[in-house]
Formats: C-alpha cells, sequence, structure tokens
C-alpha cells in the first residue's frame, strides 16, 4: 500500500518548532513527507535556533528538500502532489491570509493549490492573538470547506489571555481524519 502524501508547511511560529519537528520526525514512517517553509521560517535566525538548522534537520529526517519558494509549490495542484496539506505551526499572520483567499508565498500558495483539487487542508494553530484579531479568521476557517484544525488551547492563560497553540501530539490522527474527509473532536480542548 502507498504510503499517505502529506506535505508539511511551517511557518515562523518559530517557538513551536521544538513540539512540531518530533511530530514530524514520527511521521516520516508512515507518511511520504513533502516539507516546505514559509519565506520567514526558511530565512530567519531566531532565539530558537538558526534557519540552516532546521533546514537540514527536517531534509534530513524527510529525505527530501525543503520547498520555500512559489515556483516549487506551484505543481501540487496542476499535478495533484499531495494528498493532505498540514500548515504546522499555523500563525496569526497565515490565517489571516488564507481566511482572506492571499497567496503570495510558498505556504499560501501551496494551500491554494492544493484546495484547488478539494483537498484536506490540516491547520495547528500557533498565534498570541488567537482569542482576539486572529479569532475571526480561525472562525471562518473552521466555516471552510476542506479545513481541518489539530485540536488546540490557550497555552498560557494567565501571562498571554489571547495566545492559543495547538496539541501537536495530536497531529497525526488529525491528518488520518482529515484524509477521510472527518474532522478530530473536540477542537477546543
Amino acid at each position: 500500500m502507498d504510503k499517505l502524501r502529506v506535505g508539511v508547511c511551517l511557518c515562523g511560529s518559530f517557538c513551536t518548532f521544538s513540539s512540531v519537528l518530533p511530530q514530524i520526525e514520527k511521521m516520516c514512517s508512515r507518511f511520504d513527507i513533502t516539507p516546505i517553509m514559509s519565506a520567514t521560517a526558511f530565512q530567519t535566525d531566531s532565539r530558537f535556533g538558526k534557519a540552516e538548522d532546521f533546514i537540514k534537520q527536517i531534509e534530513d529526517m524527510c529525505g527530501k528538500k525543503v520547498w520555500h519558494t512559489i515556483a516549487e509549490v506551484e505543481p501540487i495542484g496542476p499535478k495533484k502532489l499531495l494528498d493532505v496539506l498540514a500548515v504546522v505551526p499555523a500563525t496569526g499572520n497565515t490565517l489571516a491570509k488564507l481566511a482572506c483567499g492571499i497567496a503570495d508565498g510558498a505556504v499560501t500558495l501551496a494551500v491554494k493549490a492544493h484546495l484547488r483539487n478539494e483537498r484536506p487542508v490540516v491547520l495547528a494553530v500557533s498565534t498570541n492573538d488567537a482569542l482576539s484579531v486572529a479569532a475571526k479568521n480561525i472562525g471562518t476557517l473552521l466555516n471552510a470547506k476542506h479545513m481541518y484544525f489539530v485540536p488546540f488551547k490557550q497555552d498560557d492563560p494567565l501571562h498571554k489571555p489571547r495566545s492559543a497553540v495547538a496539541d501537536m501530539t495530536k497531529l497525526e490522527e488529525t491528518i488520518d481524519l482529515a484524509a477521510k474527509g472527518q474532522q478530530i473532536q473536540p477542537i477546543l480542548l
């Protein structure tokens, strides 16, 4: 049986990379993973690590080069390259662009190209404004066809009361269900 072809898009919520990368590594044994990074994730060194180190780690895990340009991701739609596309982490900026139909970078165009074929997109929220300005975008995407959410919760209610992050340990199960057209429940933890 062929492995499920899963695109995994990483955006610039660098603080979540430490919980995302082990999940990607775990999924590599079950899925054929194509790594995709936003320009910010691909180019930015942060206090959480150097971009080149993350890129090497991801490429070593997946056995494939990271796609990070519009030209690299554009064929996802016409060639039907993926079965499921996951945006992990899905930042407030990315959620806003997706909710408004903006496809101006590798990740947002990958989503647009993938949705062209009415295939599932999994979103793993990670944003400090999930319960404020980003809430309307999350609501829009919760109501959109072919969008599935990794369950999420407030990550630090006392110090960051508007912030939310997905439970990355539920990523694989969310992908499995999304491939069958089902939303994992509960969405809110």
